[in-house]
């Protein structure tokens, strides 16, 4: 089936978006040099591929109308007239597309940075950033083949790109300065995934999401790192008009991507009213937090770059989200790397037990059969 029957909306699978890219291709030759952290980096890209053919169990059973197994709490609209009306199908319903509308943004997201890191790797001039870009290509790579398999076999379900998402990738992509795939999409876009990815990890109740989101994680806080390594880096020669100018794209980017989570779009799709459904959105004390934990990872990154100008500070303030900057990042990044790691041992471990208690069955079933052969005898 095409993913063109999925679509929540018509979308026209044959016709391409299109982003013209402005931009110099720089070649190194300098092979030996390089940033011992970065090269570091790029041999820990190498180590960890690997395939969600085989790394995730794909058998785990989905049911759509509860993929995640969230409370009703999660959803905006909840104790709202609104909701307090709408019959027990509109629930499930709704639930199976607000998971599409979610995943299929972190679809079409991965798609983006899978075309950001090999703009990164077009465009950076220093060769250990083009090697390790190559490595995160392939990651987004695997990414977007991972969510797309979750929405095609599990949900059935597809949502077109959100228009916020969209404008901020081709924002990212216009811009013939080397640096801005980074800043839009290492530590912007990535930031802000890690995190929502990180709360859907850390709440739901299904295994099969669970181990995607675990997994796609730690390749993130792999990207996010070098990201933030990189600019860490270029933007301590920036010169004042070069670095208000980031700023100013930091702040409109930030607030572009706290509005594109409205989910807007879903509303109209189970029969409701959108406008009216919106209008509940910020007053949800799940979006509230939902909000304000995504940006737990740009907050510090921005500030560890060094775009902590007056005006970056005022809108974090705004936001409500200023003291986020003092959040031990090595910390954050590490327990991504480490919960991943980990589920690959509970998983190791379930199959040994479950091999052993075949063993022993089969064992039985041995002696048993001896046993009665022996009494007929």
């Amino acid at each position: 089936m095409s993913t063109e029957d999925l679509y929540a909306t018509p979308v026209d699978v044959t016709k391409t978006w299109d982003v013209p890219m402005a931009g110099d291709s720089r070649f190194n030759w300098e092979y030996d040099n390089g940033r011992d952290r970065l090269l570091s980096l790029y041999q820990k890209g190498k180590d960890k591929q690997w395939d969600q053919v085989s790394r995730i169990d794909w058998s785990i059973e989905v049911d759509p109308y509860d993929s995640l197994g969230l409370p009703q709490e999660v959803m905006a609209i909840y104790g709202t007239p609104v909701w307090d009306k709408i019959s027990e199908e509109q629930k499930k319903e709704l639930g199976r597309h607000h998971a599409a509308w979610q995943f299929s943004q972190f679809l079409h997201g991965e798609q983006g940075a899978m075309i950001c890191a090999a703009r990164i790797v077009e465009s950076v001039p220093d060769l250990d950033s083009k090697f390790y870009a190559a490595t995160q290509t392939m990651d987004e790579a695997r990414h977007a083949e991972t969510y797309a398999r979750f929405l095609q076999e599990k949900l059935g379900l597809v949502y077109p790109i959100n228009d916020q998402l969209s404008k901020l990738l081709e924002e990212t992509l216009r811009d013939s300065r080397w640096d801005m795939p980074y800043l839009g999409m290492q530590v912007l876009i990535e930031g802000l995934a890690l995190a929502a990815f990180g709360m859907l990890r850390d709440i739901t109740t299904k295994p099969l999401p669970k181990q995607i989101l675990s997994y796609v994680m730690q390749d993130e806080a792999r990207h996010v790192a070098f990201g933030r390594l990189a600019l860490k880096d270029a933007y301590r020669d920036l010169t004042s008009k070069e670095r208000d100018e980031r700023e100013e794209f930091v702040v409109e980017a930030c607030y572009l991507m706290r509005d594109r989570i409205r989910g807007k779009e879903v509303w109209g799709h189970v029969g409701l009213d959108e406008d009216e459904c919106d209008s509940y959105v910020d007053d949800s004390d799940f979006m509230k937090m939902f909000r304000n934990q995504l940006f737990t990872r740009i907050v510090p990154i921005v500030k560890d770059i060094g775009l902590w100008g007056p005006k970056v500070q005022r809108a974090y303030a705004d936001m409500g989200v200023l003291e986020m900057g003092d959040a031990d990042l090595d910390a954050l990044m590490k327990h991504d790397e480490d919960l991943a790691e980990q589920l690959d041992r509970d998983k190791k471990e379930a199959a040994e037990v479950e091999r052993r208690i075949t063993e022993i069955e089969t064992t039985i079933a041995v002696g048993a059969d001896q046993e009665t052969v022996a009494l007929a005898d």
